[in-house]
């Protein structure tokens, strides 16, 4: 799936939940899916306009003055679902902690410790939260319907979270033991 489809896919989720403007679409994203997907007015905008077009979505007035709230169409209902059950696209990973940590050897034990010191406390704050999100999730009135998607994507980042930590556990272990390299 082209990163253009993905984010088709993000922003008609969205409005399959409820209607709202190109603003609210965005405070969603971030919001709601922004612990695991990010999408820029850049890429919102210009999605909006070309799901408009193709009759995916309308375009209605809105609550403020030169507000439109767009609205998921019964032709976008069903592209959603087409988009939804396409394989995602692989991406190519880029993770800083672990280019970091693949080069560690140049590190001091300070600076690594500080890096997973870092990453803790991080894993930490996901973990806090997602129970906060847990605690609350109940009380959304779309839960009825949306429910245990939600929640099997809440269980995803906690455990992604927990294995961080227990990641950071072990690899403490491993590299800030003695050294028994020769220095650089």
């Amino acid at each position: 799936m082209a990163r253009q489809a993905q984010t088709a896919t993000a922003v008609l989720g969205v409005l399959s939940i409820e209607d709202l403007t190109g603003y609210e679409v965005r405070q969603a994203i971030t919001s709601v899916l922004g612990h695991f997907w990010h999408e820029s007015f850049g890429q919102i905008y210009p999605t909006l306009a070309e799901l408009v077009r193709d009759g995916l979505v309308s375009a209605g007035p809105g609550d403020r003055a030169r507000s439109t709230r767009y609205r998921i169409t019964a032709s976008g209902r069903a592209r959603l679902r087409k988009l939804l059950a396409e394989p995602p696209e692989s991406q190519a990973p880029r993770n800083g902690l672990l280019l970091r940590i693949f080069f560690g050897r140049s590190l001091d034990d300070e600076a690594l410790a500080d890096l997973l010191d870092d990453v803790e406390s991080q894993a930490g704050s996901k973990l806090a939260t997602y129970s906060e999100i847990r605690d609350g999730i109940g009380d959304d009135p779309s839960f009825p319907v949306h429910g245990r998607y939600w929640e099997a994507t809440l269980r995803a980042g906690e455990l992604a979270a927990e294995a961080q930590l227990r990641w950071v556990a072990e690899t403490r272990a491993a590299l800030l033991t003695p050294a028994t390299l020769p220095p650089l």
